[in-house]
């Protein structure tokens, strides 16, 4: 029997290329889009979904059990980018901004545990970044929303043990996507004292991400994962560099990576 995956915010960047990666694989693939009228022509079903509406998610991942009698296979994709110095970005767009990456997650997640209990199995995958892993300069609201999402899936794999459900966070670095073009950007004010070194970092950012690994790299690793038996807590996919500054962090006193944080920024 093919298991059946969800894959929120399928419909376009990593989510696209995980869907139509596992479709091929043979897994009957559900994705969702706040907007699926506009992807006609996907490979794999886009229903309607949005992870901040309660009521919509808990419909949409009724209408995939009462068509496939399971579901085996959660990925909590869908998620948005913030930049911005701290102290300018608005209150209610760090808000927005958690309510997406982060209770976002959750609610999913409550949505679908009921099925996976009645299964005596399931497979949760919560898609992070190793942004995640560090406070980074200008993008300390994002870095802080996904670096929640690991541990709260920390604790969520202890409280699941007992009905055989896993869970699991999987870390992307830059990959060349369409994530800048959805970031919020708190705007560059000329009479900002965080104008010049805002602005350069900004620049930085969206440069690694037009150059960024090929999304086919989390599919992969996504396929990968479903066919172990007992997933580990944490993976990451991207370039080396990448992956090594999480364990630079691990063993450099916090000054001296923050430093090569600056350097890497050049602020």
């Amino acid at each position: 029997m093919s298991k059946v995956v969800l894959i929120t915010g399928g419909s376009s960047g990593i989510g696209k290329s995980m869907g139509e990666f596992l479709t091929e694989k043979g897994f009957k693939v559900y994705g969702t889009s706040r907007n699926p009228e506009k992807y006609q022509n996907s490979k794999f079903p886009i229903l309607s979904l949005d992870v901040k509406d309660n009521v919509i998610i808990k419909q949409t991942v009724s209408e995939i059990i009462s068509k496939e009698n399971r579901l085996d296979v959660v990925i909590n994709n869908a998620g948005a980018g913030i930049t911005g110095p701290i102290e300018e970005i608005p209150e209610e767009e760090i808000k927005n901004n958690f309510d997406t990456n982060f209770f976002g997650p959750i609610n999913v997640i409550k949505a679908v545990l009921p099925q996976m209990r009645k299964q005596h199995s399931g497979l949760i995958i919560n898609i992070t970044s190793i942004a995640g892993y560090m406070g980074l300069p200008y993008r300390g609201v994002y870095s802080a929303s996904k670096g929640a999402l690991e541990l709260l899936t920390e604790a969520f794999r202890m409280e699941l043990k007992d009905f055989n459900i896993e869970m699991t966070n999987v870390a992307p670095g830059d990959f060349a996507t369409n994530i800048a073009a959805g970031r919020y950007h708190a705007p560059l004010l000329d009479d900002s004292p965080y104008k010049k070194p805002y602005g350069n970092t900004l620049k930085l950012m969206n440069e690694h991400v037009d150059s960024g690994s090929n999304p086919n790299l989390m599919a992969e690793a996504v396929y990968s994962i479903i066919n172990t038996p007992k997933p580990k807590g944490h993976y990451k996919v991207g370039e080396f560099m990448q992956k090594f500054s999480i364990v630079l962090k691990r063993i450099l006193p916090d000054k001296i990576y923050e430093k090569l944080l600056m350097n890497h920024y050049n602020l």
